[in-house]
C-alpha cells in the first residue's frame, strides 16, 4: 500500500476535515470465495450474526447475557477476537468486519469442514459483517465497556482522512454507546495515521488519552497485521483512551464557560 507522508494536516488539520461519508470505503471481497468459504458465509454467518432487531438491548442478543460489552472494529482475520472471547468467557463481544474473507477467515477457525451447519459455536460471540458506524448508531447510551479498533485501514492520502474510523465528528458517537471509564484500545503501525490520532485527540475533550505506548500492553493479544508490520520494520503505537465524559456534559460545560 502506497503511503502519502503529506500528513494528517494537509487538508487543514483534524478540525477541518471534511465530514465522513455516510459509510466507509473498502472492498467487500478480496479473491474469489472457495466453496467452503461459501458455506462458511451462507451457513454459518447466520448462526452468529448480530440480530439488527436486538441493537436496542444488546446483551440479550447473547444465549447468555454476559456481564459486560465488548466491540471490535475491523477485526481483520479474528485471532484477536477470539483470544478475547477464549480468555473471558463472562464478556460478550461482537466483531464487526464487513470484508468477506476476514469473516471466512474467523469462521474457519470456529467449525471444521463439513460441519458449517451444526458444530457448536461460542456463546460469548456475535458477529457485524457490516460498517461498523451502522451498528453504533443504532446501539443504546453507554452500553459498551470496551472498544478495540486494532490496525485499522490507514486511508494514508490526505484528501481520504475523512474516511478514516479515528475522526473528529466520529468521537461524540463513541463517547455515547461507551459507559463512563470505559477503555477505547487503539493501534496503528502507520506513522501517518499515527500522526493524525494524535492530532484528533489533542482537539478533544470527551476520552483521557495519556501517551501511547510504543509496545504492546499486557492484555493485548496480538494480530497478524502487528506481525506483518514488526517483520517489515514498522513501528506500531498502542493508545488506551478511556471516557471521561458523556457528549451532552461536555456541551453544557462550554455553554456555561
Amino acid at each position: 500500500m502506497g503511503k502519502d507522508r503529506s500528513g494528517a494536516g494537509a487538508e487543514g488539520g483534524a478540525r477541518t476535515v471534511k465530514p465522513p461519508p455516510e459509510r466507509l470505503y473498502g472492498r467487500a471481497r478480496g479473491h474469489k470465495l472457495r466453496p467452503r468459504q461459501q458455506r462458511l458465509l451462507q451457513v454459518t454467518l447466520p448462526r452468529l450474526a448480530f440480530p439488527k432487531a436486538r441493537a436496542g438491548d444488546p446483551l440479550a442478543a447473547f444465549p447468555e447475557p454476559p456481564r459486560a460489552l465488548w466491540l471490535e472494529v475491523g477485526f481483520g482475520g479474528g485471532e484477536h477476537a477470539l483470544a478475547q472471547i477464549a480468555a473471558r468467557p463472562d464478556i460478550g463481544l461482537i466483531a464487526c468486519e464487513p470484508f468477506e474473507n476476514g469473516l471466512c477467515s474467523l469462521l474457519s477457525r470456529l467449525v471444521p469442514d463439513g460441519e458449517e451447519a451444526h458444530a457448536p459455536l461460542p456463546p460469548n460471540l456475535l458477529l457485524w459483517p457490516d460498517d461498523a458506524r451502522v451498528l453504533l448508531r443504532l446501539l443504546p447510551d453507554a452500553c459498551l465497556d470496551r472498544l478495540f479498533l486494532l490496525f485499522p485501514d490507514p486511508w494514508p492520502k490526505a484528501r481520504h482522512a475523512k474516511r478514516r474510523f479515528v475522526h473528529p465528528a466520529l468521537l461524540p458517537l463513541l463517547a455515547r454507546v461507551l459507559r463512563p471509564g470505559a477503555q477505547w484500545r487503539l493501534a496503528t503501525d502507520d506513522p501517518t495515521y499515527q500522526a493524525w490520532v494524535a492530532e484528533v485527540i489533542a482537539t478533544q475533550h470527551l476520552f483521557d488519552a495519556p501517551p501511547p505506548s510504543a509496545e504492546r500492553p499486557q492484555g493485548w493479544p496480538p494480530t497478524r497485521y502487528e506481525a506483518k508490520a514488526l517483520r517489515e520494520g514498522r513501528a506500531p503505537k498502542y493508545w488506551t483512551l478511556r471516557l471521561a465524559r458523556q457528549p451532552g456534559e461536555v456541551e453544557t460545560r462550554e455553554r456555561r464557560g
